[in-house]
């Protein structure tokens, strides 16, 4: 039907309704305005757009689109949707899909999307509340034939949408194909294995493929427990020798914590450029491939914790250029430059020697010992260790040069040598180092310069004399500079061109991602709410509570006679100094506090008593779809077979026990069921500081990481200010505190008597694991073994 047709016949409809109801005017005017917005909407709508509401309508409208349709999603919930895209569209006349509403069209339950064809566009699609029934939530192709090319993924959001299990891997967005974009979008959450992002170039349709990943905030990546928690992959160790050419540019990384490698370059011609990575726990990593562009990105720390890292090197050819670092403090593999050691005659899925690479304009500032050479070197190792695996080849023919570092406080360690640097060329690098003696004068010259603030977190070199600039093979082509000024004209070292500072104002989020979404949340203040010992009132007041609420006994005893779900971030605590008491009737093997995905446990001053064949707490056996925390303080705990026991594939970020009395207790603090030695482990942080364990068993403290894999750099470990006596009298290795594995693990000021083990702990001395200041009476001793010998990975 024409607009002039529709309007023809509207006019006429008007007419005949005048004569017939002129004498009322005020339904007349109603029918009026009716017919006129009608009218409009007719006149506005786009021909081309084609609304629907299910997937049988959706699969209905893609067989027949053609260039140009649009096909609009109703606004709503989709629920259990599996979303294949093909079609045919061009460069001037896309085929879109598109949410009414951006952000208000929700992809829940077992949902995916895949993509085939030329020219696709998807826009403002929110995937939360479920997984992918497949290897990915969107796939840039619809099998292994039928890829996608010169399409796009924007405006949308991923939030979340995990498997049930941590160890089903899956990937958020994988491309194949050639010419594909993902660009402003919102990705954050992901627990389960897998890199967030993968670039798939299995396949000459995917080589070569010119990829964009621009302008997106990957948010919030907690951290993993194990490897496989990359946010973006390039690539395979299988495909390294292949050429890629994806361009990541302009993006925001929050706090990406998956693992060591928040970027994971495996290709070859990849560009890194202009992104902000703040407070993100690992490395933007050229782990296998060649030739990386690095170029113009900030790495943001904040001068305390250690897990911040910059970038990381192995292969070849790369240049990293104009690159800013702020209070960037890691160390070996988080360093804010981390130049690895090869291994000879690498297979394709090891390290590389690295050659050929240069390093030059970049700016340092407060960065602990920001350059770490021979990184990863095992050579101690070499009694426990295949030859094929020991990291020896030390970097050749590599250049660092027009670097400028900044120290607030003087570092005496600028460069450290894990091996010799002997292949590294050092030309026209300044430092400030507040006239620090740093042993290195012929490498980096000392001189004196302030620094100017250009922005949050951006503080910039004002060098009151000119420096000489060495002009290496193939420099001239650095032609910007960190700001996109140019350096032709009139350049300088370091990251930016003297004189032309500017704020660019990185850590404004509404640069990045969906136009529509903010993961800015609002401070809110907790309620408090009293609970009585009413039977059956704790469990209702928890489960109503909203997360951040503080739960408040009375003193008295309270009787459970079944688990409490913990499912938010909730406080329980005395309401008073006398402790409340929690007694605990519920069936054997059920926990008093059951963690669920999400729950969060603060639990200070009360007292918890079982009858000995229960848990304390627990997680649940399966279906842990996101992580969980728990904190004890000032509590005491009483005759359950565990205090915590932690099942297979589940992970907490953090676990504190302090001043607490543990007593009486079959089983302590299990964390130990990840046997598959591939690296993983069920908790980040477990500290244990200021406790008493009297009369626990067996499994008085369990943490396990099993597996050879040298980028894999935790668990953490910290028992201090503790005491233990008459415990571990049924451990079967004889060993009282059981570390296997865990990397970083610190005992020290405690107090271990008349225990009978062999061992109180046995330390891995190759890693950090260290013991000070014990007191050990009838405890048998602790160990330090230099080379535990574990399972290879790869």
């Amino acid at each position: 039907m024409s607009y002039k047709y529709m309007y023809f016949w509207s006019t006429k409809l008007v007419n005949q309704y005048y004569q017939i109801q002129m004498k009322n005017k005020f339904l007349f005017k109603a029918f009026l305005l009716i017919m006129f917005i009608s009218t409009i909407s007719w006149v506005n709508k786009d021909k081309n757009d084609v609304l629907v509401h299910n997937i049988a309508e959706f699969d209905e409208a893609v067989s027949s689109a053609e260039p140009g349709t649009v096909i609009v999603l109703a606004n709503g919930i989709w629920n259990n949707v599996q979303f294949k895209f093909t079609g045919e569209g061009t460069k001037n006349a896309p085929i879109t899909v598109k949410a009414e509403t951006p952000g208000k069209v929700f992809i829940e339950g077992i949902s995916n999307l895949e993509i085939s064809g030329n020219y696709l566009i998807v826009d403002g699609l929110f995937f939360r509340n479920g997984h992918t029934p497949t290897e990915n939530v969107i796939a840039f192709r619809t099998s292994e034939e039928n890829v996608a090319n010169y399409s796009r993924v924007t405006n949308c959001v991923i939030l979340d949408y995990n498997q049930q299990q941590r160890d089903k891997d899956d990937l958020w967005v994988q491309f194949y194909g050639t010419h594909n974009t993902l660009d402003h979008c919102y990705i954050a959450g992901k627990t389960n294995g897998g890199p967030t992002v993968r670039v798939d170039l299995k396949g000459n349709q995917s080589i070569r493929n010119y990829h964009q990943i621009v302008d997106n905030h990957f948010g919030p990546r907690p951290r993993k427990g194990g490897a496989r928690g990359e946010t973006i992959q390039l690539g395979s160790s299988f495909t390294s020798m292949s050429p890629s050419n994806t361009t990541i540019a302009n993006n925001l990384f929050e706090e990406c914590n998956g693992e060591v490698e928040i970027i994971s370059s495996k290709t070859n011609f990849n560009e890194i450029r202009n992104n902000v990575f703040y407070k993100s726990e690992g490395s933007v990593v050229t782990r296998h491939g060649n030739y990386a562009v690095i170029d113009g990105n900030y790495f943001i720390g904040d001068g305390e914790n250690k897990n911040y890292g910059g970038i990381r090197l192995v292969n070849t050819g790369h240049w990293v250029i104009n690159n800013y670092f702020y209070k960037i403090i890691g160390e070996n593999f988080r360093s804010p430059l981390a130049v690895m050691n090869g291994i000879p005659k690498s297979p394709l899925n090891r390290y590389n020697q690295v050659t050929d690479v240069v390093v030059a304009y970049n700016t340092y500032v407060d960065c602990k010992s920001p350059w770490q050479f021979g990184v990863g070197t095992n050579i101690e190792q070499k009694d426990v260790l295949p030859e094929s695996e020991i990291r020896s080849a030390r970097a050749l023919r590599t250049e660092v040069a027009n670097n400028i570092i900044y120290n607030s406080i003087g570092d005496e360690h600028i460069i450290i040598e894990h091996d010799k640097a002997d292949g590294v060329k050092f030309k026209s690098n300044i430092i400030n180092n507040q006239e620090i003696s740093f042993g290195d004068t012929t490498r980096i010259k000392a001189s004196e310069f302030q620094l100017t603030k250009v922005g949050e977190y951006v503080y910039l070199p004002k060098l009151t004399s000119e420096f000489d600039i060495y002009q290496g093979f193939g420099f001239n082509t650095i032609t910007k500079d960190l700001f996109g000024n140019s350096r032709e004209d009139k350049n300088s070292i370091g990251a930016v061109v003297q004189g032309e500072f500017k704020d660019t104002d990185i850590l404004n989020k509404a640069k990045y991602g969906a136009s529509w979404y903010s993961n800015i949340v609002k401070n809110t203040s907790p309620n408090i709410i009293e609970v009585s010992k009413t039977k059956g009132e704790l469990a209702a007041k928890i489960a109503t509570a909203k997360a951040g609420d503080i739960i408040s006994l009375k003193p008295g005893k309270y009787k459970v006679s079944k688990s409490i779900l913990i499912n938010k971030t909730i406080t329980i605590q005395s309401k008073e100094n006398e402790k409340a008491e929690i007694v605990f009737t519920g069936a054997d093997n059920t926990p008093l506090f059951e963690l669920n995905p999400y729950g969060i446990l603060n639990l200070k001053n009360v007292s918890l008593t079982g009858n000995g064949k229960q848990k304390a707490f627990s997680n649940l056996k399966e279906n842990m779809s996101n992580q969980y925390g728990l904190t004890v303080t000032g509590c005491d705990i009483n005759n359950f077979d565990y205090v915590l026991k932690a099942y297979k594939q589940t992970f907490a970020q953090e676990i504190t026990f302090k001043d607490t009395a543990i007593a009486d207790c079959e089983n302590g603090i299990e964390l130990s069921e990840e046997t598959n030695d591939k690296g993983d482990y069920n908790v980040e942080y477990l500290t244990i500081q200021n406790c008493t364990f009297t009369n626990v068993n067996q499994n008085v403290i369990d943490y396990y990481r099993g597996g050879y894999d040298e980028s894999t750099i935790g668990g953490n470990l910290l028992v201090t200010n503790s005491s233990f006596s008459n415990c571990g009298s049924k451990e079967e290795n004889g060993i009282l505190l059981n570390t296997r594995g865990i990397v970083n693990v610190d005992i020290s000021n405690n107090t271990f008597k008349n225990n009978n083990v062999k061992l109180v702990a046995l330390l891995w001395g190759a890693k950090n694991n260290s013991h000070a200041d014990n007191v050990i009476t009838n405890s048998g001793q602790i160990k330090v073994e230099e080379n535990l010998k574990m399972k290879l990975m790869y």
